[in-house]
């Protein structure tokens, strides 16, 4: 393992251990106060040691996107997860064989044709509710849900309950904004799960969740779990609805410039989209910030210095447009910090992380990631 920032070849991952602390901290003593549960999402980090943060090394109620995560979290001694895609038919065998070492694993799912297959594998399911438009699910009101419900049960699996995830909220604009997308998300989840009930099913389980949904929730009655997984992290999209500030972000990319032009303004790195990915999530927010946002070595940002185009292997960097800054001096060989705007697509790009000390460039230990499906 090396021991500093200065010594593995780059590009690669940075984090920051005490700042994902922080992060968790924050977010559970909200949930805590408002008296519900969090099942983490693991698919940002996709970390067992990132998890395990979570209640001093205890296996906790997750949420995995992939079969993967559900395996190597399984393999660790997780016991209660939820497979938040909606499930295929052909990855049942997965999900019993999952199943048939101990883990209570429920999928997810949103039409009669997927809870046909679900049930005659008698697997427990949650039924997905659409709360804002923005993805897979059925209304919280309206036949659909019901004939789900009745499918399932008529075939003997269990109808968990419901889930629902506010994915419009990435796309809210301050305070108030994220506090109606929260209510949304809460409301339609808890109409549902009425719905079911009134119909004669149990629906034990109200999932909602997302970072920001998380973050703004200032009622959550009726709601018995919520699922955020960004948090550990937090991105630029994240900071540029007001959610978190550049100073949250625990993940950075480390990248070395390799090239300069003073012609175009131009400063080149090794860290192409290859390393950050090619996210432009904040390019719809009001301040756009490229590719990410470019800091020193000690986690320093420097003055209007965006990570402005990249191609596979080679990562721009240039002034902010209509910013009088100067181009920083940067000599070739010099290490700089991609601050990113998506920490879910840009940690997706790597095998493994770098954790540093707090404050310090010391490297003290080195996590893998999980890759695959």
């Amino acid at each position: 393992m090396s021991h500093t920032l200065d010594d593995p070849d780059t590009p690669f991952l940075a984090l920051d251990r005490s700042t994902v602390a922080a992060n968790i901290t924050r977010l559970r003593r909200h949930l805590d106060g408002l008296g519900v549960t969090l099942r983490t999402h693991v698919k940002t980090a996709k970390s067992l040691d990132v998890a395990a943060m979570l209640d001093h090394g205890r296996p906790v109620a997750i949420t995995v996107s992939t079969l993967a995560e559900a395996e190597a979290f399984a393999a660790a001694g997780y016991r209660d997860i939820v497979y938040a895609v909606g499930i295929a038919a052909h990855k049942l065998p997965r999900v019993l064989a999952l199943r048939q070492r101990g883990v209570d694993l429920t999928v997810l799912l949103d039409s009669v044709a997927q809870a046909i297959a679900v049930g005659a594998a008698g697997v427990p399911a949650l039924i997905e509710i659409d709360c804002d438009g923005h993805r897979g699910g059925v209304p919280p009101h309206g036949p659909e849900l019901l004939e789900i419900a009745r499918t399932l049960v008529d075939s003997g699996a269990e109808v968990r309950g419901v889930l629902t995830h506010a994915g419009e909220s990435y796309f809210a604009d301050g305070d108030d904004a994220l506090r109606a997308a929260a209510e949304n998300e809460r409301r339609c989840a808890v109409e549902a799960a009425e719905n079911l009930r009134a119909a004669g099913h149990e629906a034990p389980v109200v999932s909602v969740g997302s970072t920001p949904t998380a973050h703004f929730a200032a009622d959550l009655t009726g709601v018995t779990e919520v699922r955020a997984g960004n948090f550990v992290f937090f991105d630029l999209v994240m900071a540029g609805i007001g959610v978190c500030t550049p100073a949250d972000l625990a993940m950075t990319v480390v990248a070395t410039v390799i090239g300069r032009r003073p012609d175009k303004g131009w400063i080149l790195t090794d860290g192409g989209w290859t390393a950050t990915s090619r996210d432009r999530g904040t390019a719809r927010q009001r301040v756009d910030q490229g590719y990410g946002l470019v800091a020193d070595l000690d986690g320093r940002l420097l003055p209007d210095l965006l990570m402005t185009d990249a191609s596979q292997e080679h990562g721009v960097l240039s002034i902010r447009p209509g910013s009088t800054a100067p181009l920083p001096d940067l000599p070739i060989g010099t290490r700089v910090r991609i601050l990113p705007n998506h920490a879910c697509a840009t940690a997706a790009q790597h095998d493994r992380y770098h954790v540093t000390a707090p404050g310090s460039r010391t490297v003290t230990d080195v996590w893998p990631r999980i890759k695959g499906w």
